[in-house]
């Protein structure tokens, strides 16, 4: 049983008359057309509905109810800004509101592919390119007739150009939720984006949109958590800014400067960083001065993560590599593993309190803080190359970093710089003149003392090292006369030759292959006799005494390169022959007794020894020596079988002959 109230409100809607249906049905639409629904509009369609529920004209009434509704639905819902305040102008993505109409979910999905539509534009066909302009036209409501007389091509830039600027706007707007903050990062990345794209394929268009990116730029720059969007600004910079005649000062030291120093631990912007290096190459270099002088800022991306971004750095290694930063990139690559702990003292000196998991404190975050080494780590920690080829007191911060070497980022790190090393040397030889050579040659001798205490990682760099000596002094052999005086330095110190095998060996090697008059006339004899006297007197140390406590004895590949320089060197300069004859003939009898303090092993002893026999019978004919130890150079690149009037097979059967007679 319904109430007497109840019973009074059915039978009003039973017997309401025609006029007054309409009347009720002309203030319901009323209600509805307004921007927000009130009680009245909820009382109005509540009474509505018991009407169509109660009335005999069942089906006039149910299309008034259809009709309301449909209003060696397609009402729009008020649309609001992203702040709250209500929107004055057209529909974007960056506008909120309870549901959204048809139109309004087309212009969302239009703005996503826009970038793409302007990059492909040219690419297809007249019919595809109607299709395409019919769908941009919903991302803006009406604009200025003007635009709608342009031809499809300019109208899509147009409404393109409208729309980003629109967001811009938009973006100023702060967000009550933090989801939209970052929604309008994202936006802000893409409108950049596509003003880029706009201007890129019509010029005139740079002029109108440079005021507004520079704005944007002047609004975000001072808050890095605006990274991802100030990077397409400096895109926009770039390609751009020479024409409309902008400073690029401030773009640029945001870019390789505060980005790589303050966020070198962010893993997306380091990726969308060297992306966008990658990508500029070529005008960063002829238009950017600052890109080559910011490698020790860049190379912190590699230092904190090496695994992720190593494929990034073999690209833009070479662009790198200039006459005025060779030297300091070449000391910074071998400090890389230097760098890579300091970045982690950096980060933990913010934290307290530090120790490793032992429960021990850190020694090394003491020497970060103290300001004793404090300008050893802020050497590393620079920004830009010029303040020096690399500090005096390496062995110092070597030592200070001892319990970093099996940091994982550390190792990581270490493990990079051959590769990377490679590639230097590979792209310095095609610009340096040698000056520069020579000055590297010295700096390789210099570091192979100078590296972090890492044993692989020591190896790793020596190999390195001797695989380019012998490259740059093959490709400029007067590159050893030059630096004569350092490397004899080199190679007279015989703790190089148990600290130092590799390289070692290969600068024995090349003093003995190019201190040459046939491969520098300013080879004099007196050099030559100071080169045997250096390596006689190590080779004679090293084989008649044990080696020093803790070391190894020689390796083998040592001795006998010793003995084939001195051999090399007394063909040359034939009074130091018969020094070289007496040495050999006395390993020979001193090894007939059995092992030897300074060879462990029987086989390798034997291999010297038939070493030295080869070379003592050669230097009995000097002459004969001299063309086998000392070819001229049309012997050592041989056409023997294309000329048969040369004199090598008489030498080689003469050789034969003196073996056989023995």
């Amino acid at each position: 049983m319904y109430s007497h109230g109840s019973e009074s409100l059915i039978k009003q809607a039973r017997e309401i008359q025609e006029p007054e249906l309409q009347k009720f049905y002309s203030r319901l639409v009323k209600l509805l057309q307004g921007k927000e629904f009130g009680h009245e509009t909820i009382d109005s369609l509540q009474r509505l509905h018991l009407i169509l529920s109660s009335s005999k004209h069942t089906s006039e009434i149910s299309t008034m109810f259809i009709c309301v509704c449909v209003c060696f639905s397609n009402q729009p819902v008020p649309i609001a800004e992203l702040d709250g305040t209500v929107s004055g102008d057209f529909f974007t993505v960056l506008c909120v509101g309870q549901g959204f109409t048809e139109d309004q979910w087309m212009n969302v999905y239009s703005f996503s592919m826009l970038r793409h539509w302007l990059l492909t534009y040219h690419s297809v066909s007249s019919d595809d390119r109607s299709e395409v302009d019919g769908s941009v036209v919903s991302m803006v409501s009406a604009t200025s007739s003007s635009s709608r007389l342009l031809p499809p091509k300019e109208r899509l830039r147009e409404k393109a150009f409208q729309y980003c600027l629109r967001l811009i706007e938009q973006s100023d707007r702060k967000a009550h939720k933090r989801t939209d903050t970052e929604l309008q990062k994202a936006c802000l990345v893409e409108a950049v984006c596509i003003l880029d794209c706009v201007c890129v394929e019509d010029a005139s268009l740079v002029y109108r949109t440079f005021p507004c990116v520079k704005a944007l730029f002047g609004r975000l720059s001072s808050d890095l958590t605006f990274a991802r969007v100030l990077l397409p600004i400096a895109q926009f910079y770039l390609n751009h800014g020479e024409m409309a005649a902008v400073d690029c000062e401030s773009v640029w030291k945001l870019v390789f400067g505060q980005f790589p120093a303050e966020l070198f631990n962010d893993p997306f912007l380091a990726h969308e960083l060297l992306r966008f290096l990658r990508l500029n190459l070529e005008s960063l270099q002829l238009r950017v001065p600052q890109y080559t002088r910011s490698f020790p800022n860049l190379l912190k991306f590699l230092a904190w993560d090496s695994p992720a971004v190593v494929d990034d750095f073999v690209d833009l290694l070479p662009s790198l590599v200039t006459a005025e930063t060779a030297v300091e990139l070449f000391h910074t690559l071998l400090d890389l593993p230097c760098l890579s702990a300091t970045l982690v003292l950096q980060l933990r000196s913010t934290c307290s309190p530090i120790s490793e998991s032992g429960g021990r404190g850190l020694l090394s975050l003491d020497a970060f803080r103290s300001p004793s080494f404090r300008g050893l780590f802020l050497f590393l920690l620079r920004a830009e190359a010029g303040s020096g080829d690399t500090i005096d007191r390496l062995s110092t911060l070597h030592e200070l970093l001892a319990e970093a070497v099996d940091w994982q980022r550390v190792v990581q790190c270490a493990q990079t710089v051959p590769v990377l090393l490679h590639i230097f040397f590979n792209t310095v030889v095609t610009a340096a003149d040698e000056k520069l050579l020579a000055h590297l040659i010295l700096a390789m001798l210099e570091r192979s003392s100078l590296l972090l205490n890492l044993p692989t990682y020591i190896k790793e760099i020596h190999r390195v090292f001797s695989c380019h000596l012998l490259r740059l002094c093959k490709l400029h052999p007067s590159l050893v006369v030059d630096q004569s005086h350092e490397l004899l330095e080199f190679a007279g110190t015989t703790a190089n030759v148990y600290s130092k095998e590799e390289i070692y060996t290969h600068v024995v090697w090349v003093l003995g292959e190019y201190l040459s008059v046939s491969c520098d006339s300013r080879c004099s004899v007196r050099l030559i006799t100071s080169c045997f006297e250096a390596l006689e007197a190590v080779l004679f140390e090293i084989t008649s005494s044990a080696p020093p406590p803790g070391a190894a004895c020689p390796a083998p590949r040592v001795v006998t390169t010793l003995m084939s320089a001195l051999a090399k060197l007394a063909s040359r300069s034939h009074d130091l022959i018969p020094r070289v004859s007496l040495f050999l003939s006395k390993l020979r009898t001193v090894t007939r007794g059995g092992s030897v303090a300074w060879c462990s092993d029987e086989e390798d002893l034997i291999a010297i020894v038939t070493r030295g026999e080869e070379l003592w019978s050669l230097l009995k004919t000097p002459g004969v020596a001299q063309s086998v130890l000392t070819p001229p150079q049309h012997v050592t690149t041989p056409q023997w079988h294309r000329d048969t009037n040369v004199s090598m097979p008489l030498q080689l059967r003469t050789l034969t002959s003196l073996t056989h007679s023995q």
